[in-house]
């Protein structure tokens, strides 16, 4: 595995808990899971913020993230693919 398969899980995350990919993408997700620390730790933040955004239930939303909240969103991702880079 390689940071692009890391990218393309990323990419289609919230399909993946949303039951909308194919079988064979969603097998292929579940072998990445089977052998990406990083991955599944992203999936478990993921699935929680879901848990807890149904928790909420129709809520007024608030405004749309910033441009430096977004920016911080995007540089741990690319830090968590530096460690993982790094650790092989």
């Amino acid at each position: 595995m390689d940071d692009n398969d890391c990218t393309r899980m990323f990419a289609l995350l919230s399909e993946y808990l949303d039951g909308e990919l194919t079988p064979a993408t969603r097998a292929e997700f579940e072998a990445h899971f089977s052998g990406c620390s990083d991955c599944i730790t992203f999936l478990q933040t993921l699935k929680r913020s879901k848990q807890l955004c149904q928790q909420f239930g129709k809520s007024v939303a608030g405004p749309p993230a910033n441009d430096a909240a977004m920016a911080r969103l995007r540089q741990a991702y690319q830090d968590m693919l530096a460690k993982r880079r790094a650790a092989k």
